[in-house]
């Protein structure tokens, strides 16, 4: 008698655990609009060069270099992928783009295998800048560096030029069942301050906010800390799980890159991030996407594939990848 409730027991307390759990933390996380999209890994092998599958803009092009040429190696960060996978497709020759065992591995999350002799290389914005200041890479498509980064080339004595080249909206963005559609600046300000901590403070549901961050010195986290004048939480709460999501990308990133249907952007005060409302400046987070290079930098075809990608030429390839050019093409 004494065996069996004590076996009664002990399942009961596994089945309150299991019910504990799934109330206060499975079920909370599928309900409560916090399917919001965490970084995801680009699929590069869409944006390989010379490959017929590949999804790359191609919009043709009077320059091409040959093989005799001095090629720029060119490196990006995660969202401008494309835009630099499709101009070397454009005005490079096939056979610049090189991997290590001779094909295009499927565990090249980060550029892995992309050969040291290759003309395309996928380091992210941390790394391939620092490839950038370190030689191997010649020009690196990015937003705007951080200020940890232009310090670093300042402290190394190297001169960097930055040009921009196209526009691009800085985003927000929520699970798509969340009925929030538009935040001001300011209300947006106050969440990644820690001031607004609750949905129903902006016209959502009475459930807590769980502000998403990214990584240090990359694109998305630069900008964020630019546009929140530096001030803004370190890190989230530990119950911030438990939360409803709120997160902040680039919009092409988001919505053509790593698409997800259970993601929604917002509209910023009260104007959606819409291809349109980037272009004629209504979007009031519109920001430049730049080339960066070495000013000393001797290859002459470095500042010419920068003039080719500021022509009419180039600046159609930019529209074509899903960016609002910087010029009318």
């Amino acid at each position: 008698m004494r065996k069996t409730v004590i076996i009664t027991a002990v399942i009961s307390f596994f089945v309150f655990v299991n019910v504990f759990l799934y109330v206060t933390l499975t079920s909370r996380l599928g309900n409560n609009y916090s399917g919001v999209s965490q970084t995801k890994m680009v699929d590069v092998a869409r944006y390989l060069p010379f490959e017929e599958t590949s999804n790359l803009a191609k919009t043709g092009s009077s320059m091409h270099f040959s093989s005799e040429d001095d090629l720029p190696v060119l490196d990006g960060a995660a969202a401008l992928v494309p835009v630099y996978a499709s101009v070397i497709d454009s005005v490079y020759p096939e056979g610049s783009v090189t991997y290590e065992g001779g094909s295009f591995s499927d565990d090249n999350k980060y550029g892995e295998n992309f050969a040291k002799d290759s003309v395309m290389q996928y380091q992210n914005t941390i790394r391939g800048y620092d490839a950038l200041l370190e030689g191997s890479v010649d020009l690196f498509f990015t937003a705007h560096p951080s200020e940890n980064q232009m310090k670093t080339a300042k402290e190394k004595g190297i001169e960097i030029e930055l040009v921009p080249v196209g526009l691009e909206a800085f985003v927000f963005f929520v699970n798509k069942n969340n009925p929030v559609e538009s935040l001001t600046t300011d209300e947006i300000r106050s969440i990644y301050r820690g001031n607004i901590t609750n949905w129903k403070e902006v016209g959502g549901p009475d459930r807590s906010i769980n502000p998403l961050l990214r990584v240090k010195n990359s694109g998305s986290q630069t900008m964020m800390e630019k546009f929140m004048e530096n001030d803004m939480i370190k890190r989230r709460s530990i119950f911030a799980v438990f939360g409803a999501s709120i997160g902040y990308s680039f919009r092409y990133y988001l919505s053509g890159m790593v698409a997800n249907d259970n993601v929604r952007m917002l509209a910023v005060n009260g104007v959606y991030p819409n291809a349109q409302n980037i272009r004629n400046g209504l979007y009031p987070l519109t920001s430049s996407f730049y080339v960066v290079f070495k000013k000393d930098n001797p290859n002459p075809n470095v500042r010419k594939l920068v003039d080719w990608l500021l022509s009419p030429e180039g600046q159609r390839l930019i529209e074509a990848c899903g960016y609002s050019p910087i010029t009318s093409p």
